[in-house]
């Protein structure tokens, strides 16, 4: 059994030192631990501090692709040099490496393809009080979309399984965490979440350049899952709004024209017939997206039955266990 612990980077060379340093060479159940870094465009120094501090593994970006491209390229490496289970956490450090053997032990006893560390949100004194509300947030529309139960689905510190590995897929270019948890729950993967620690902060976060940033990224991040995960739901819900509206006003005007007072009320005969024209036009909508949802899914099968192959090949090879590093 092999463990690989991948790092997505970006520019951390100030810091990716003192998270390797905590990282173990030996997790119960495993027969090797290796390290895997994925360098997205960084300029400074990251591969060369990853190199000295014995890193199993570097791949690399020609130029910087974001968090969630990095973490898919981390997946499909780790993949290919052979891993069992794969853990992602963070090059600063956030998480707390002596928390990993709890975070792979469901995987470990058959009782989950996907493990999400559960930080201690409340207690975390750098999280302002806005992203403290918009990580329950987060974490109650991953619960709606996937009906799983995980209490910090913005988590980046989890442990994935071969087949979650090869299962995932992600849309979204800013972040990984929301997307992968719903698509477990689609697929009826097993999910659930261990409580993690955390360490002292020791540099500002990437993601949360400022509240009113995180804030848009957030919102549009939701609306997407709904859109993407939920499209019936969410364009029926719409059409149905603007139906009922719409009926609400044309029973308001055939009062009025029943009672002879119809002609005073022409703009709401107006407003009715728009209301109901972009609810049935939204509700058709709805058809057409869960039509392309079916598609997305078809899609995501040929890749996971793609994955299998080229993965598969990759584990039983030998020489490709040994290969020191994927440049």
């Amino acid at each position: 059994m092999k463990l690989i612990i991948q790092i997505p980077c970006y520019n951390e060379a100030g810091t990716l030192a003192i998270a390797l340093a905590e990282l173990p060479r030996q997790v119960p159940g495993f027969d090797k631990v290796e390290w895997l870094v994925i360098d997205d465009g960084s300029v400074d120094e990251t591969v060369a501090v990853a190199r000295a501090n014995g890193v199993d593994h570097v791949v690399r970006h020609t130029g910087n692709q974001g968090l969630a491209k990095a973490f898919m390229t981390g997946l499909d490496a780790c993949l290919a040099a052979g891993a069992d289970v794969i853990v992602n956490t963070d090059a600063d450090n956030q998480y707390n490496a002596g928390d990993i053997p709890a975070l792979v032990a469901p995987i470990l006893e058959g009782k989950a393809e996907m493990v999400v560390g559960s930080r201690p949100i409340a207690t975390i004194e750098h999280f302002s009080p806005v992203k403290k509300a918009l990580q329950k947030l987060g974490s109650w529309v991953v619960r709606v979309a996937s009906r799983t139960n995980i209490p910090d689905a913005p988590s980046g510190f989890r442990a994935l399984s071969r087949m979650a590995a090869r299962n995932v897929m992600v849309f979204n270019d800013y972040t990984y965490t929301l997307e992968t948890i719903i698509q477990a729950g689609q697929k009826n993967m097993p999910v659930t979440s261990v409580p993690v620690r955390v360490n002292g902060d020791l540099r500002p976060s990437r993601l949360v350049k400022s509240i009113p940033s995180y804030i848009r990224r957030s919102i549009v991040t939701i609306i997407r899952i709904f859109i993407i995960y939920r499209p019936f739901r969410f364009f029926a819900s719409i059409g149905l709004v603007l139906f009922a509206a719409g009926m609400i006003l044309g029973l308001r005007f055939l009062g009025y024209y029943v009672m002879g007072q119809g002609g005073g009320h022409i703009q709401s005969l107006i407003l009715t017939s728009v209301l109901l024209l972009m609810g049935f036009q939204t509700f058709l909508i709805a058809f057409v997206a869960d039509l392309l949802a079916a598609n997305r899914k078809l899609i995501e099968g040929v890749r996971m039955n793609l994955h299998h192959i080229s993965a598969g090949s990759h584990y039983h090879n030998p020489q490709t266990e040994k290969k020191p590093a994927a440049e």
